[in-house]
């Protein structure tokens, strides 16, 4: 698409807080822009208003803002908006209605059943999307040729079952035919209520959308206006995401075409004749009439990435480009190496969307990031002070945010910022504000820091010092992001070059390249508007996709070439209605391919040179995804087959747009503007200020500096210089500057820093450990947990925090060092499961390595990783059964077990290990011996990055800081846990005139668990004893001690409200007193793989309801297991959650010590010979009270052959208990309903055979109410019912932690 001579093109990124605007004019002059983007008093739409002014200035013409503008002025007009993320953000869509699968009304609801933040008792989840959902009475499944023994009984609704075929070739059933008059009758209904919009999502529609296309003509017939079937939205499998993406087109889609409709009724004619193009989340432009909700998310960032990705990669470096975009609420992290790295199922505001979008990963840190000071340590966000109030130097009365440190600090000049600030919008920023409110901050954190050992003989912190070390702080937070995003794609973050944009970034780049080991940042000389500017650059994009269920290979080429050639036609046909020529035309073949068996799928380019075997005509796609694989994975599996899940073509129309021309090559030194005082580690030094529009190629400014234009403020750092480009951009080279040297006495601002730095080490560890892994349960449910730890075995950090193994790893390390006494060498490692030396349950395999430095005897650190094996021989599939009554029976079992000794594997003894458990008659040995092998292989790996990790930090620091600082963020957890234990400790003293609590609850078999808690004010300290509690079980729901150490944990951390450093020190103020002989403290030889699961939920309740916290959830995770001799499937699942003094319990959502995700229902049934019939809420099951408790669920499985089924359930017995006079929840029930009619109780825990035809229908538990009804509670006296905002992280770093918080 050529340009036009003698018109104007403008590029448009209309964002949250700003609207900004690239312009070129006729002759080739620019003209950039920035407007605020709601300002009602002055305009009604801001780009609308921005090309107004930029034609009327330029023309001469007058323009009056209230008349329509004239396009014939215009060549083209392209945009990128947050119109559909602010919508959802905001919950301000479109009024729309959900049409699903009768039994499915909730599935959308439940979504994979996770709470998304593990820690908060009140779950906040976010509002659905639809306003009503109206079942249809259809249905179809695979067929499962060969294992389904349905249709084969000759009786039974199943006979009548319809075949039929898929677009992908396999073979389905349909069970239920569609009534289009009763449909058609009830969109009537639906229609009265005022929807216009509906979502239409039907269980495997992607592959059979006959049904999907009947209900969406008759609702057209009806008289809806928008129409979303999710076969059309996104043709791929997985009904939940599909929902959940066909939701947010049918809410967004008219949303957006409202605000598309109102801009252009802003110009004469409606801009006919004038290319209006809008950029789509996955960096393409698309035209106004096919831009759509679901691709529309990533619409400005995705811009910025065009803009960094054309001006940087192979213009000013060959090394790929970390993207850096700091803005005012958050920051956008992405990656460019020639290629646009995209994901296929990302969450926004909550909403899981299939639709291809850029990587961009969103991290709720930015120049608005608030700051805070708690039990001694600095902490910046996620909370943020937004436009408004904004920061304290806005004058609106905000809060202090990271804008103003850097404020504080002479980073940032109010001189050269408009007078936009205050009430009426007319003053400077306030720095004179800021200084105070710091001065103020400063005494608050001396006076607390005065308190601690040693802090009176200690220098007071100044202003400067305070606002230093929340930069220091906010830095090191958006480092971690970037680590991850590199490290978890299998490259080096220092093998990169740092891109950066964005209002608040250029104040930042210097130090987080430094922190990153990067030589060299790039800002562009537009990078305060780069997003715009990278619409101007971006080409127009169309796509086309369909599922496809063929494996890879030679039989399968010409299949795949067909289809391949029908997409490329297809978006190529798309392309020139747009106006591009053929030869301007590219298109790119993409497969989206995985192993059999696994889920970890991959969009694959071929590779064209490739003339093998393996190759197509459109190239070698399975070179692509084992060359991929390797690096991301470590490992190719060998003799696996690989699956086609999709076929993609994305097709490209060049929009040949040139970048900006050279600017003059500089004649002189460059002039400097002014000097100032700016503020470094060291103190203040003296800085020249620059005028980027004075500045020419060639010129050199070294640090310390300031460049200055109107759309940012770029700080180069002492040791570093920045370099004018030909193009006018700013290259600087960073030097190493000075690592300043800290001493072993606590700092308040290295505490916050180290605190992130051993996060980091845990959290790279996971990633080293997720890569290198072969097992489903680690690779892709990210069953597993690395950590850090003292030389006395103590706790420093973990990564992820899954709640049952927060304080049994640290019990697991201490029994080694005492088992071991000590005899440790370097190059050994430690295998441990056994639930005496610290293990949860046998499946969990601990992977333990001392750190040894230079010449020192002893560990002076322990690294660790645990990783839930699929299977380690038992009596059961899985090494879960439901029936186990001794340790032997539920697998292998190693207590000190040296897997590498002086650096030899102990490969012979491990293998002899893992077949033990066949010896015992009925058990069998590890029936998964290559994965069991790798998987440890792959935890001693996780284990040698940890260590590699903290020789690296003792080398940056020395020995005696790094171990100091680990003891100061011990003493600082435990400084949070005293506080809150002397808080609660006052509020039952004044209550009750006593400072003891007393609770008790009861399992099924009638085992109580009771707790004493004695809690010393003063101190704040807690004695918690379970004296009382009933003895050994004859089963398996006996828990181990590190078991109640971790619910401990994990309670404590509930109470405490807000993040704090999770290791050792949470429980230093904590004595706890467990009888042996218990089943909380059970022999060596006691069953206790249902201790694990239910057992320790028991005990949370008991802890919760001697402290008053909370309600009962529902006590229990659901643990459904079936299968046969060579498959099996297992899962848990959710019910209610407990109501509080302030809210309702949430319903279908686990609860404390799980939080794993449920299997998509169209995964289930293409997999496993078994039909998801029902799944939803199960009405008033939660607790009355003022509030109530959550609800559970209905789930009922259709069984379609001869299948072993086990359950391991509790509360089916005893209810979830109400507190303060709230009801208690309803009991589950679990139930096989026979072919013939009859209806059979399972009870709570057993194994059954069942037969084809048998559904087993599971009802789980509900949360307790809270208070009596009508009755206010305490805490609604000083608290209203509040609201969270949603969260606007995003991207794949953003999933990969929720995934790994989700088991």
């Amino acid at each position: 698409m050529m340009e036009h001579e003698g018109k104007f093109q403008f590029a448009i990124d209309r964002g949250g807080t700003f609207t900004d605007i690239y312009a070129r004019c006729p002759g080739g002059k620019v003209r950039v822009m920035k407007l605020l983007s709601v300002d009602p008093a002055n305009y009604p739409d801001a780009p609308r208003e921005g090309i107004r002014r930029i034609l009327e200035e330029e023309t001469g013409i007058q323009m009056p803002a209230n008349h329509p503008i004239d396009g014939r002025y215009i060549d083209w007009i392209r945009m990128g908006t947050t119109v559909a993320t602010n919508a959802l953000l905001e919950r301000k869509g479109e009024r729309m209605a959900l049409l699903i699968n009768k039994g499915f009304r909730d599935l959308l609801f439940i979504g994979n059943q996770a709470r998304p933040k593990i820690f908060d008792l009140e779950i906040l989840t976010p509002d659905v999307l639809y306003e009503e959902v109206m079942e249809v009475d259809c249905r179809v499944v695979p067929a499962l040729p060969g294992q389904c023994l349905l249709m084969g009984l000759g009786h039974g609704e199943w006979s009548n079952w319809r075949h039929a075929t898929g677009t992908t070739g396999e073979k389905l059933l349909v069970c239920q035919e569609l009534n289009e008059d009763t449909l058609r009758k009830d969109l009537i209904v639906l229609k009265e209520k005022g929807i216009n919009s509906i979502a239409v999502v039907l269980a495997h529609s992607y592959m059979y959308p006959e049904h999907e296309e009947a209900v969406g003509r008759v609702a057209r017939q009806v008289g809806f206006n928008h129409v979303s079937l999710s076969h059309q939205v996104m043709p791929m499998v997985r009904i939940v995401p599909r929902g959940f993406t066909a939701c947010a087109d049918a809410y967004l889609t008219p949303h957006i075409h409202k605000y598309i409709n109102g801009f252009s009724g802003g110009f004469k004619d409606n801009l006919v004749g004038v290319n209006v193009l809008f950029m789509q989340s996955d960096g393409g432009l698309t035209c106004m009439d096919t831009f759509s909700g679901s691709h529309a998310i990533l619409s400005g960032p995705a811009g910025g990435v065009v803009g960094y990705a054309v001006t940087t990669y192979k213009k000013e470096t060959d090394l790929p480009v970390i993207g850096f975009d700091m803005g005012g609420t958050s920051t956008d992290v992405s990656r460019f190496a020639g290629d646009y790295e995209h994901v296929f199922e990302s969450t926004t505001a909550g909403v899981t969307i299939q639709a291809p979008q850029l990587d961009v990963n969103t991290v709720a840190a930015g120049g608005g990031s608030m700051l805070f000071f708690r039990s001694g340590l600095f902490v910046v966000g996620p909370e943020s002070a937004g436009a408004h109030p904004g920061p304290v130097c806005y004058r609106k009365g905000g809060p202090l945010t990271v804008t103003d440190a850097n404020l504080c600090l002479g980073r940032l000049l109010p001189e050269y910022f408009p007078k936009i600030f205050g009430p009426s919008e007319n003053e400077p920023l306030d720095k004179a504000a800021t200084i105070e409110a710091f001065y103020k901050l400063t005494e608050e954190i001396n006076n607390f820091l005065s308190t601690q050992p040693d802090g009176k003989t200690k220098p007071a912190m100044t202003a400067e010092d305070v606002a230093m070390g929340f930069i220091h702080v906010a830095n090191e937070a958006m480092c971690r992001p970037i680590r991850a995003l590199t490290q978890a794609k299998g490259y080096d973050t220092n093998h990169h070059v740092l891109a950066c944009f964005g209002g608040a970034g250029g104040q930042h780049a210097c130090s987080i390249a430094r922190a990153l080991g990067m030589g060299t940042v790039f800002v562009h000389k537009y990078a305060g508007i780069l997003s715009a500017y990278g619409m101007a650059l971006a080409d127009v994009v169309h796509e086309a996709q369909e599922p496809c269920a063929k494996v890879y290979e030679p039989e399968s080429f010409l299949y795949l070439d067909e289809r391949l050639t029908v997409l490329e036609k297809q978006c190529e046909v798309e392309l020139e209605k747009q106006g591009f020529k053929p030869e301007h035309i590219h298109t790119e073949a993409y497969l989206h391919l995985r192993y059999e068996g696994t889920d970890c799928a991959l969009m694959c380019t071929a590779n064209p040179s490739s003339k093998s075997e393996t190759a197509c005509k459109h190239g070698d796609f399975q070179k692509t995804f084992l060359q991929r694989y390797q690096r991301e994975f470590g490992f190719t599996i060998q003799g696996r087959v690989i699956v086609v899940d999709d076929i993609r073509v994305r097709g490209i129309g060049k929009s040949l747009v040139q970048t900006d021309s050279p600017v003059p090559a500089a004649e002189g030194p460059p002039r400097v503007d002014k000097e100032v005082d700016v503020y470094f580690e060291s103190g203040y030094h003296h800085a020249s200020v620059y005028i980027l529009g004075d500045l020419h190629a060639g010129h050199e400014i070294p640090g310390p500096a300031i460049i200055m234009d109107n759309l940012s403020t770029v700080l180069v750092e002492p040791d570093c210089t920045a370099f004018i480009t030909s193009r006018g951009d700013i290259k600087i080279v960073i030097g190493s500057g000075e690592l300043r040297r800290i001493g072993t006495e606590l700092d308040a601002i290295h505490l916050s820093i180290f605190s992130h730095r051993f996060m980091s080490i845990a959290e790279q560890m996971g990633r080293v450990l997720q890569r290198t892994t072969i097992s489903t349960n680690i690779k892709e449910r990210l069953d597993f947990s690395c950590a850090l730890f003292g030389p006395d075995g103590g706790l420093v950090s973990n990564a992820p925090h899954i709640p049952v193994h927060l304080g049994s790893m640290q019990e697991a390390v201490q029994y080694q060092m005492r088992s071991l006494e000590g005899g440790f060498q370097e190059g050994d490692v430690i295998l441990t499961n056994h639930p005496a030396a610290g293990g949860s349950h046998l499946p969990d395999l601990t992977v333990i390595t001392p750190v040894f430095y230079k010449s020192e005897r002893k560990p002076v650190f322990f690294v660790a990783s645990r990783g839930h094996h699929a299977d380690i021989g038992g009596i059961t599939p899985g090494s879960m059964p439901p029936h186990s009554k001794s340790l032997t029976e539920e697998g292998a079992s190693f207590k000190s077990f040296y897997l590498v000794k002086q650096g030899l594997f102990n490969e012979a003894e491990l293998v002899q290990a893992l077949k033990a458990p066949g010896m015992v008659p009925g058990s069998s040995g590890t029936r998964n011996l290559q994965d069991n092998l790798s998987d440890l292989k792959a935890q001693i790996a996780a284990n040698h990055k940890g260590i590699s990790l903290v020789l690296e930090l003792i080398d940056a620091y020395g020995l005696d800081v790094v171990q100091a600082y680990m003891r100061h963020i011990q003493t600082n957890a435990e400084v949070a846990v005293r506080d809150m234990l002397r808080e609660i400790g006052t509020k039952v003293h004044q209550r009750s005139g006593v400072s003891e609590l007393e609770a008790e609850d009861f399992l099924d078999d009638g085992s109580p668990i009771r707790l004493k808690i004695s809690i010393d004010i003063q101190q704040g300290t807690a004695v918690c004893d379970f004296s009382g509690t009933g003895y050994e079980l004859w089963g398996n729901c006996n828990a181990p001690r590190a078991i109640t150490l971790s619910a401990l944990i994990y309670c404590l951390r509930c109470m405490v409200g807000h993040d704090v450093p999770l290791n050792q020190g949470c429980l230093n103020p904590v004595r706890v007193t467990i009888p042996k002989g218990s089943l909380l403290h059970p022999s060596d030889t006691a069953a206790v793989v249902g201790g694990n699961v239910l057992t320790s939920q028991r005990i949370v309740d008991v802890v919760l309801k001697a402290f008053e916290v909370c309600a009962a959830s529902q006590g229990c995770m659901n643990n459904v297991t079936f299968g046969e001799e060579k498959w099996g499937y297992y899962e848990t699942v959710a019910g209610g959650a407990g109501a509080g003094p302030s809210w309702h319990g949430h319903s279908g959502i686990h609860t404390h010590m799980t939080n794993t995700r449920i299997t998509d229902a169209e995964i289930l049934e293409r997999r496993y010979p078994v039909i998801l019939r029902h799944f939803s809420l199960r009405p008033n099951s939660g607790g009355s009270g003022r509030y109530r408790g959550g609800d559970g669920v209905v789930r009922e499985l259709l069984f379609r052959r001869h299948i072993m089924l086990s359950v391991l359930t509790e509360r089916r017995v005893f209810h979830p208990y109400g507190m303060k006079g709230g009801s208690p929840g309803e009991r589950g029930l679990n139930l096989i309903m026979k072919s013939d009619g009859r209806i059979i109780s399972l009870g709570s825990k057993t194994a059954i055979a069942t037969e084809p035809g048998d559904i087993f229908r599971l009802l789980t538990p509900g949360g307790g109410g809270y208070g009596c009804p009508n009755v206010m509670t305490s805490a609604e006296e000083d608290t209203s019912q509040k609201k969270q905002p949603l969260s606007i992280e995003r991207g794949s770093v953003y999933e990969y932690h929720r995934a790994q918080e989700s088991v």
